[in-house]
């Protein structure tokens, strides 16, 4: 024992001179090797890199080894990868959509925040704590990390879709009641004690007021001349964009309404240049590489010592975030019109709560409201809800299927928010020969090219500002839900003679093609594979055939080159 004493010591010391010897560039080299390795432990079992990240900076943070030391350096590039990351979610976003999802989104946003400070608190009360940690507490219940929801639609690809505009929606009022809150606490903190809620309030929907109009004026006089100019290099173009991100996030910040704020101002204004997409394509490695030090650091901030007895009421806070939050936006959207489908996947993304939570509890301690009891209770909670609704958010889609027979009561008779836009094209083909379901980049450019080439052809897609703008266009097409099998069964089949599958890889094609044969439809269905789909969906019966769009591609390439350079041998 005294041995084994002896080398632990010796162990400490040495991590312990490690970290205090090494820089902060050999500290970050050590710190990215560790994730690398961690990384590929966590894909090898099949697990959400984003939980590795949070799971390093745990271990390597004070509630493990304690080898990190850089926190300056590690929150600045966490910073910048929220910028970017901000700053993209507002590059994809375009008034037109703003006008569509804006009322469900506010209205969400509120009753969400309302409905979860009123349960949290009888929870938390109900627990022995007084009002003023109750109260704390079930505002912090409330904020859910938008970073952490943007990364994970983003890699899902669902950041184009009905739920994902809203969920962005909804979160960006969350962001702004986190900057109320703790403009009102941080007020209070400075000696603000005087200062009326309704003065705090005035003063930040002016500075937002102010930062709205100054991007309008942008948006409407600089920016059309200054972005061409900058285009005319891919080097300039990438530089003055992250300049652009960065400058208005510092903004945001000395206005006093947060850097995420004016970075997704930023992205905004620059969302109807035709130079967005290629912004946004080189900014996603960038985005991604950066954002590995939001994870670490938020990892590192959560000190697990701090826990206490807090076990049980975590545990309880945590179910209700997990299950009661997203009941909630289900429940509103429902009442507003939304079907039961978009509801659910929706309300998933508020199944955690933010490191903005943590940062709350902690100005609430720095007054004397509250104790590190408190602290700890609120720390438990965020990594119990992170590291769930990771998984719940992963596997959204599956989930909604196990579920669905039980959603019922979150969707009126008639949908009508969404159903608004079914039999109100002109356009749409009443006996077409050709389906194609899922009208993202592939499916909308192989509609056009059918319809351009004659076909008789019709377009499905449950995105309704989707559907409007390729109605606009005077191409067929019709909203609807395609995992819905009454929807199924109102489609005009009788002609099909071929189905293309071009959806996204959550939708249950296996469900999809029982009910087209069940409908009595034996044309062709071919399924589009973006290199998502495993080898089993492919064995899905009643597919007939598998296009592969990259290896199509390249192979309609090689028949190409090969009939300029040997046109003897094609």
């Amino acid at each position: 024992m005294p041995a084994n004493r002896d080398l632990g010591n010796m162990l400490a010391a040495v991590s312990m001179d490690m970290s205090v010897t090494a820089g902060p560039f050999a500290e970050l080299g050590l710190l990215l090797l560790a994730c690398a390795l961690m990384g590929a432990v966590c894909v090898a079992l099949k697990q959400p890199v984003l939980i590795t990240y949070l799971v390093a900076g745990l271990l390597l943070g004070p509630s493990g080894l304690d080898w990190v030391r850089a926190h300056s350096q590690i929150e600045l590039l966490a910073e910048l990868g929220v910028t970017v990351l901000l700053f993209i979610v507002g590059l994809k976003l375009d008034l037109r959509q703003v006008r569509h999802i804006g009322p469900v989104a506010l209205a969400t946003g509120l009753g969400q925040l309302g409905f979860t400070i009123a349960i949290g608190f009888a929870i938390t009360f109900s627990f022995g704590k007084s009002w003023i940690e109750a109260l704390y507490i079930a505002i912090a219940l409330t904020f859910s990390s938008t970073v952490i929801i943007v990364k994970l639609l983003s890699d899902k690809r669902e950041l184009d879709t009905l739920h994902g505009r809203i969920a962005i929606g909804f979160l960006i009022v969350q962001d702004l009641a986190v900057v109320l809150a703790m403009t009102i606490v941080g007020a209070l903190d400075a000696g603000g004690a005087d200062a009326t809620a309704g003065v705090l309030l005035g003063g930040m929907f002016m500075r937002l007021g102010a930062a709205g109009v100054a991007t309008f004026l942008a948006m409407r006089f600089l920016l059309p001349w200054l972005v061409p100019w900058m285009a005319r290099s891919r080097e300039l173009l990438l530089l003055f964009s992250l300049a652009w991100g960065v400058a208005l996030a510092a903004l945001g910040d000395w206005l006093g309404f947060s850097k995420e704020a004016g970075a997704f101002l930023a992205g905004f204004s620059l969302a109807s240049m035709p130079y967005r997409d290629a912004v946004g394509t080189r900014l996603t490695g960038i985005r991604d590489f950066l954002l590995l030090f939001f994870f670490i650091d938020l990892g590192t901030r959560l000190d697990l010592a701090a826990l206490g007895g807090e076990v049980v009421p975590a545990l309880a806070l945590s179910l209700f975030v997990l299950v009661g939050n997203p009941l909630i936006v289900m429940g509103i959207m429902g009442f507003m019109g939304y079907r039961k489908r978009t509801g659910f996947l929706a309300g998933l993304t508020v199944a955690q709560i933010s490191e903005f939570s943590i940062v709350f509890i902690g100005m609430g301690i720095s007054l004397g409201h509250v104790t590190d009891t408190t602290l700890g209770l609120t720390t438990l909670v965020g990594l119990t809800t992170i590291v769930l609704s990771t998984y719940l958010i992963l596997y959204a889609h599956g989930l909604y299927r196990w579920l669905s027979p039980w959603l019922g009561i979150f969707e009126r008779a008639h949908p009508f928010r969404e159903a608004e836009v079914e039999g109100s094209d002109t356009s749409t083909s009443e006996a077409p020969q050709v389906l194609v379901f899922g009208l993202g980049r592939y499916g909308a450019r192989l509609l056009r090219g059918l319809k351009a080439g004659g076909v008789d052809v019709l377009g499905v897609d449950f995105d309704p500002g989707r559907v409007r703008s390729m109605s606009a266009e005077g191409l067929p097409v019709r909203f609807g839900d395609v995992e819905d099998a009454d929807f199924i069964h109102a489609l005009p089949l009788q002609r099909a003679e071929s189905v293309v599958l071009a959806v996204g890889p959550g939708t249950d094609v296996r469900g999809l093609v029982a009910a087209l044969q069940g409908d009595g439809f034996t044309g062709e269905v071919t399924l589009i594979d973006r290199g998502t789909l495993t080898d089993t969906r492919h064995a899905i019966v009643g597919i007939d055939a598998v296009f592969e769009p990259f290896q199509d591609a390249a192979d309609h390439a090689v028949t190409r080159l090969l009939s300029q350079l040997r046109p003897e041998t094609t």
